[in-house]
Protein backbone atom coordinates (compact mmCIF):
# COMPACT_ATOMS: atom_id res chain seq x y z
CA UNK A 1 0.00 0.00 0.00
CA UNK A 2 3.31 2.46 0.82
CA UNK A 3 4.15 1.68 -2.94
CA UNK A 4 0.73 2.39 -4.37
CA UNK A 5 0.62 5.69 -2.57
CA UNK A 6 4.05 6.94 -3.73
CA UNK A 7 3.25 8.26 -6.84
CA UNK A 8 0.44 10.35 -5.92
CA UNK A 9 2.71 12.53 -3.29
CA UNK A 10 3.58 15.69 -4.98
CA UNK A 11 6.38 17.74 -3.97
CA UNK A 12 5.19 20.63 -2.01
CA UNK A 13 4.65 23.88 -4.17
CA UNK A 14 7.13 26.35 -3.47
CA UNK A 15 6.09 29.19 -1.63
CA UNK A 16 6.12 32.58 -3.88
CA UNK A 17 8.92 35.41 -2.95
CA UNK A 18 7.44 38.51 -1.34
CA UNK A 19 7.46 41.35 -3.78
CA UNK A 20 9.95 43.34 -1.76
CA UNK A 21 12.55 40.49 -1.97
CA UNK A 22 11.90 40.30 -5.77
CA UNK A 23 12.35 43.73 -6.23
CA UNK A 24 15.57 43.50 -3.82
CA UNK A 25 16.84 40.57 -6.13
CA UNK A 26 15.79 42.43 -9.26
CA UNK A 27 18.22 45.43 -7.83
CA UNK A 28 20.82 42.99 -7.19
CA UNK A 29 20.96 41.85 -10.88
CA UNK A 30 20.91 45.32 -12.50
CA UNK A 31 23.78 46.59 -9.84
CA UNK A 32 25.61 43.17 -10.86
CA UNK A 33 25.62 42.00 -6.82
CA UNK A 34 25.12 38.74 -7.72
CA UNK A 35 28.13 38.12 -9.81
CA UNK A 36 30.67 39.46 -6.79
CA UNK A 37 34.14 37.36 -6.30
CA UNK A 38 33.68 36.75 -2.63
CA UNK A 39 37.52 35.69 -2.39
CA UNK A 40 39.03 38.59 -4.39
CA UNK A 41 37.18 40.90 -1.75
CA UNK A 42 38.84 39.41 1.19
CA UNK A 43 42.30 39.61 -0.73
CA UNK A 44 41.30 43.01 -1.21
CA UNK A 45 40.13 43.75 2.64
CA UNK A 46 41.87 46.45 4.25
CA UNK A 47 42.05 44.52 7.88
CA UNK A 48 43.69 41.46 5.67
CA UNK A 49 46.31 43.71 4.18
CA UNK A 50 47.16 45.30 7.48
CA UNK A 51 47.77 41.75 9.15
CA UNK A 52 49.88 40.55 5.80
CA UNK A 53 52.03 44.26 6.36
CA UNK A 54 52.23 43.57 10.25
CA UNK A 55 53.38 39.92 9.30
CA UNK A 56 56.07 41.25 6.96
CA UNK A 57 57.41 43.68 9.04
CA UNK A 58 57.90 41.68 12.23
CA UNK A 59 59.87 39.32 9.83
CA UNK A 60 62.48 42.39 8.80
CA UNK A 61 62.79 43.66 12.89
CA UNK A 62 63.21 39.71 13.48
CA UNK A 63 65.10 38.95 11.22
CA UNK A 64 63.55 35.22 10.07
CA UNK A 65 61.02 33.74 8.22
CA UNK A 66 59.02 32.30 10.59
CA UNK A 67 56.14 35.41 10.65
CA UNK A 68 55.89 34.52 7.36
CA UNK A 69 55.41 31.12 7.16
CA UNK A 70 52.88 31.64 9.71
CA UNK A 71 51.10 34.47 8.01
CA UNK A 72 50.76 32.30 4.86
CA UNK A 73 48.89 29.47 6.99
CA UNK A 74 46.56 32.00 8.58
CA UNK A 75 46.09 33.18 5.14
CA UNK A 76 44.93 30.56 3.53
CA UNK A 77 42.83 29.38 6.49
CA UNK A 78 41.42 33.15 6.28
CA UNK A 79 40.47 32.70 2.74
CA UNK A 80 38.84 29.40 3.04
CA UNK A 81 36.41 30.65 5.96
CA UNK A 82 35.91 34.09 5.86
CA UNK A 83 34.42 34.65 1.86
CA UNK A 84 31.88 31.51 3.00
CA UNK A 85 30.82 33.98 6.18
CA UNK A 86 27.19 35.32 5.59
CA UNK A 87 28.36 37.81 7.40
CA UNK A 88 31.07 39.27 5.36
CA UNK A 89 29.43 38.70 2.12
CA UNK A 90 26.49 40.99 3.38
CA UNK A 91 28.89 43.59 4.18
CA UNK A 92 30.34 43.23 0.60
CA UNK A 93 27.36 43.71 -0.83
CA UNK A 94 26.55 46.56 1.14
CA UNK A 95 29.80 47.97 0.08
CA UNK A 96 29.32 47.22 -3.38
CA UNK A 97 25.77 48.70 -3.23
CA UNK A 98 26.46 52.05 -2.27
CA UNK A 99 29.45 52.16 -4.94
CA UNK A 100 27.24 51.38 -7.97
CA UNK A 101 24.47 53.92 -6.28
CA UNK A 102 26.92 56.45 -6.31
CA UNK A 103 28.51 55.40 -9.87
CA UNK A 104 24.57 55.48 -10.84
CA UNK A 105 23.75 58.96 -8.99
CA UNK A 106 26.78 60.52 -10.33
CA UNK A 107 26.14 59.14 -14.29
CA UNK A 108 22.42 60.55 -14.01
CA UNK A 109 23.39 63.67 -12.61
CA UNK A 110 26.35 64.38 -15.28
CA UNK A 111 23.04 63.50 -17.57
CA UNK A 112 20.89 66.08 -16.21
CA UNK A 113 23.91 69.03 -16.26
CA UNK A 114 24.25 68.29 -20.10
CA UNK A 115 20.50 68.27 -20.89
CA UNK A 116 19.07 71.94 -21.83
CA UNK A 117 16.82 73.82 -19.53
CA UNK A 118 13.65 73.08 -21.10
CA UNK A 119 14.12 69.01 -20.36
CA UNK A 120 15.67 69.75 -16.74
CA UNK A 121 12.83 71.82 -16.24
CA UNK A 122 10.51 68.81 -17.30
CA UNK A 123 12.49 66.37 -14.94
CA UNK A 124 12.25 69.18 -12.10
CA UNK A 125 8.40 69.12 -12.88
CA UNK A 126 8.09 65.59 -12.45
CA UNK A 127 10.11 65.08 -9.65
CA UNK A 128 7.84 67.61 -7.75
CA UNK A 129 4.54 65.81 -8.62
CA UNK A 130 6.64 62.62 -7.56
CA UNK A 131 7.22 64.36 -3.96
CA UNK A 132 3.36 65.06 -4.15
CA UNK A 133 2.48 61.32 -4.91
CA UNK A 134 4.71 60.63 -1.87
CA UNK A 135 3.50 63.34 0.16
CA UNK A 136 -0.22 62.91 0.15
CA UNK A 137 -0.35 59.11 0.48
CA UNK A 138 2.66 59.78 3.78
CA UNK A 139 -0.68 60.82 5.79
CA UNK A 140 -2.22 56.62 5.87
CA UNK A 141 -2.19 54.36 8.42
CA UNK A 142 0.88 52.46 9.59
CA UNK A 143 -0.29 49.51 7.95
CA UNK A 144 -0.30 50.78 4.67
CA UNK A 145 3.54 51.35 5.25
CA UNK A 146 4.58 48.35 3.14
CA UNK A 147 2.79 49.34 0.24
CA UNK A 148 4.20 52.89 0.55
CA UNK A 149 7.67 51.57 0.73
CA UNK A 150 7.08 50.00 -2.54
CA UNK A 151 5.68 53.04 -4.11
CA UNK A 152 8.37 55.17 -3.37
CA UNK A 153 10.52 52.65 -4.47
CA UNK A 154 9.00 52.91 -8.13
CA UNK A 155 8.63 56.29 -7.83
CA UNK A 156 12.77 56.88 -7.63
CA UNK A 157 12.88 54.23 -10.13
CA UNK A 158 10.62 56.13 -12.43
CA UNK A 159 12.27 59.40 -12.05
CA UNK A 160 15.92 57.49 -13.15
CA UNK A 161 14.10 56.08 -16.01
CA UNK A 162 12.67 59.41 -17.15
CA UNK A 163 15.62 61.33 -16.82
CA UNK A 164 17.72 58.77 -18.67
CA UNK A 165 15.18 58.75 -21.59
CA UNK A 166 15.43 61.82 -21.82
CA UNK A 167 18.79 61.96 -22.21
CA UNK A 168 18.28 59.66 -24.97
CA UNK A 169 15.60 62.34 -26.41
CA UNK A 170 18.16 65.09 -26.53
CA UNK A 171 21.20 62.98 -27.82
CA UNK A 172 18.72 61.68 -30.72
CA UNK A 173 18.05 65.26 -31.00
CA UNK A 174 21.22 66.45 -31.30
CA UNK A 175 21.94 63.60 -33.94
CA UNK A 176 18.72 64.38 -35.93
CA UNK A 177 19.95 68.15 -36.19
CA UNK A 178 23.32 67.68 -37.83
CA UNK A 179 22.30 65.10 -40.39
CA UNK A 180 20.98 66.26 -43.23
CA UNK A 181 18.65 63.27 -44.69
CA UNK A 182 17.79 65.75 -47.72
CA UNK A 183 21.20 66.37 -48.78
CA UNK A 184 22.50 62.73 -48.44
CA UNK A 185 19.29 61.61 -50.32
CA UNK A 186 20.87 63.68 -53.12
CA UNK A 187 24.74 62.83 -53.06
CA UNK A 188 23.08 59.05 -53.25
CA UNK A 189 20.58 60.21 -56.52
CA UNK A 190 23.47 61.91 -58.04
CA UNK A 191 25.97 59.03 -57.62
CA UNK A 192 23.56 56.72 -58.89
CA UNK A 193 22.98 59.35 -61.83
CA UNK A 194 26.52 59.46 -62.55
CA UNK A 195 27.19 55.66 -62.18
CA UNK A 196 26.19 54.55 -66.06
CA UNK A 197 28.90 56.76 -67.25
CA UNK A 198 31.44 57.04 -64.72
CA UNK A 199 34.97 54.58 -65.34
CA UNK A 200 35.15 51.22 -64.02
CA UNK A 201 37.91 52.10 -61.26
CA UNK A 202 35.22 55.04 -60.25
CA UNK A 203 31.85 53.26 -60.20
CA UNK A 204 33.32 51.06 -57.55
CA UNK A 205 34.48 53.60 -55.73
CA UNK A 206 30.82 55.41 -55.80
CA UNK A 207 29.27 52.20 -55.41
CA UNK A 208 30.56 51.67 -52.03
CA UNK A 209 29.77 55.58 -51.43
CA UNK A 210 26.23 54.86 -52.23
CA UNK A 211 26.30 51.98 -49.83
CA UNK A 212 27.36 53.83 -47.06
CA UNK A 213 25.59 56.97 -47.54
CA UNK A 214 22.35 54.05 -47.73
CA UNK A 215 23.36 53.08 -44.23
CA UNK A 216 23.10 56.58 -43.39
CA UNK A 217 19.79 57.50 -44.32
CA UNK A 218 18.64 54.27 -42.68
CA UNK A 219 20.58 55.23 -39.26
CA UNK A 220 18.63 58.23 -40.06
CA UNK A 221 15.04 57.19 -40.28
CA UNK A 222 15.53 54.66 -37.44
CA UNK A 223 16.48 57.32 -34.93
CA UNK A 224 13.78 59.44 -36.02
CA UNK A 225 11.38 56.24 -35.24
CA UNK A 226 13.23 55.79 -31.64
CA UNK A 227 13.01 59.87 -30.72
CA UNK A 228 9.46 59.38 -31.58
CA UNK A 229 8.63 56.41 -29.50
CA UNK A 230 10.69 58.03 -26.60
CA UNK A 231 8.88 61.34 -26.67
CA UNK A 232 5.36 59.78 -26.38
CA UNK A 233 6.80 57.31 -23.37
CA UNK A 234 8.14 60.52 -21.71
CA UNK A 235 4.35 61.80 -22.22
CA UNK A 236 2.83 58.70 -21.19
CA UNK A 237 4.63 58.79 -17.99
CA UNK A 238 3.88 62.45 -17.27
CA UNK A 239 0.06 62.02 -17.72
CA UNK A 240 -0.28 59.17 -15.92
CA UNK A 241 1.95 60.20 -12.64
CA UNK A 242 -0.23 63.63 -12.99
CA UNK A 243 -3.53 61.28 -13.32
CA UNK A 244 -2.01 59.41 -9.68
CA UNK A 245 -1.23 62.52 -8.38
CA UNK A 246 -4.77 64.00 -9.01
CA UNK A 247 -6.11 60.62 -7.82
CA UNK A 248 -3.86 60.70 -4.53
CA UNK A 249 -5.88 63.76 -2.97
CA UNK A 250 -8.70 61.47 -2.48
CA UNK A 251 -7.47 57.89 -3.04
CA UNK A 252 -7.07 55.94 0.74
CA UNK A 253 -5.76 52.70 -1.36
CA UNK A 254 -1.41 52.71 -1.67
CA UNK A 255 -1.95 49.24 -3.27
CA UNK A 256 -3.28 50.42 -6.16
CA UNK A 257 -1.31 52.88 -6.75
CA UNK A 258 1.75 50.56 -6.49
CA UNK A 259 -0.24 48.65 -9.17
CA UNK A 260 -0.37 51.50 -11.66
CA UNK A 261 3.64 52.16 -10.84
CA UNK A 262 3.99 48.78 -11.49
CA UNK A 263 2.16 48.67 -14.90
CA UNK A 264 3.85 51.89 -15.55
CA UNK A 265 7.46 50.77 -14.37
CA UNK A 266 6.99 47.57 -16.75
CA UNK A 267 6.31 49.85 -19.58
CA UNK A 268 8.97 52.03 -19.02
CA UNK A 269 11.16 49.21 -19.18
CA UNK A 270 9.86 48.08 -22.50
CA UNK A 271 10.90 51.60 -24.49
CA UNK A 272 14.43 51.50 -22.93
CA UNK A 273 14.88 48.06 -23.91
CA UNK A 274 13.61 49.33 -27.24
CA UNK A 275 16.29 52.46 -27.13
CA UNK A 276 18.94 49.99 -26.18
CA UNK A 277 18.16 47.29 -29.14
CA UNK A 278 18.45 49.99 -31.59
CA UNK A 279 21.48 51.33 -30.17
CA UNK A 280 23.17 47.82 -30.37
CA UNK A 281 22.10 47.56 -33.77
CA UNK A 282 24.17 50.74 -34.97
CA UNK A 283 27.18 49.05 -33.24
CA UNK A 284 26.55 45.71 -35.07
CA UNK A 285 26.28 48.00 -38.12
CA UNK A 286 29.58 49.83 -37.04
CA UNK A 287 32.17 47.59 -38.75
CA UNK A 288 30.37 47.46 -42.08
CA UNK A 289 31.02 50.98 -42.00
CA UNK A 290 34.68 50.60 -41.07
CA UNK A 291 35.07 47.80 -43.43
CA UNK A 292 33.76 50.01 -46.50
CA UNK A 293 36.01 52.98 -45.61
CA UNK A 294 38.80 50.63 -45.21
CA UNK A 295 38.24 48.96 -48.78
CA UNK A 296 37.90 52.93 -49.82
CA UNK A 297 41.11 54.02 -48.28
CA UNK A 298 42.68 51.19 -50.07
CA UNK A 299 41.39 51.84 -53.30
CA UNK A 300 42.37 55.67 -53.09
CA UNK A 301 45.44 54.66 -51.74
CA UNK A 302 46.16 51.96 -54.36
CA UNK A 303 45.03 54.47 -56.97
CA UNK A 304 47.73 57.26 -55.97
CA UNK A 305 50.42 55.43 -54.93
CA UNK A 306 51.67 54.81 -59.20
CA UNK A 307 51.37 58.41 -59.67
CA UNK A 308 53.29 59.25 -56.41
CA UNK A 309 56.10 57.19 -57.29
CA UNK A 310 56.29 58.43 -60.77
CA UNK A 311 56.52 62.03 -59.31
CA UNK A 312 59.26 60.82 -57.16
CA UNK A 313 61.42 59.23 -59.71
CA UNK A 314 60.54 62.74 -61.84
Amino acid sequence: MAEEKAPQQEAAPQKPASPLRQAIQHEAEDLGLDQVNFVKEALRWQYNWIGLAGAALFALLSGTGLPLVLAAGLEMIYLSVVPQSSRFRRLVRSWKYAEEKRKREMKLSAMFMEMPPELRTRYAALDTMCRDIRTNHSRLSSTSQMFLDQMQKRLQGLLEAYLRLLYADFQTGQYLAATDSAAIKQNVEKLERALPSDPPKVQEINRKRIEILTKRLEKHDKVRENQNVIKAQCSALEDVLQLIRDQSVTMRDPQQVSDQLESLVHEVEQTEETVRQVEDIFELATPDVDESLAALAGDSSADSGPVARTRVRN
